[in-house]
């Protein structure tokens, strides 16, 4: 599976927002952007049907480290 590379242009509150989550699940704010991405594709599917492609929705997410 080939990794790709995205930028995204965020405001810098959302991004300390976003950064205050992640460090609190344990987490980079690359990996969580990963778990919010992979849980908004899962949604979609259970709703809509399952889209065409084999990547299983664990695939290169980290597990949290908060205990």
């Amino acid at each position: 599976m080939a990794i790709k590379s995205v930028s995204i242009r965020i405001e810098e509150e959302m991004l300390e927002k976003i950064g205050y989550v992640a460090d609190y699940e344990g987490r980079s704010v690359n990996s969580h952007i990963l778990v919010l991405v992979r849980e908004n594709i899962r949604a979609f599917e259970e709703k809509h049907g399952k889209i065409e492609g084999d990547i299983s929705p664990d695939v290169n997410v980290k597990p949290t480290r908060k205990q």
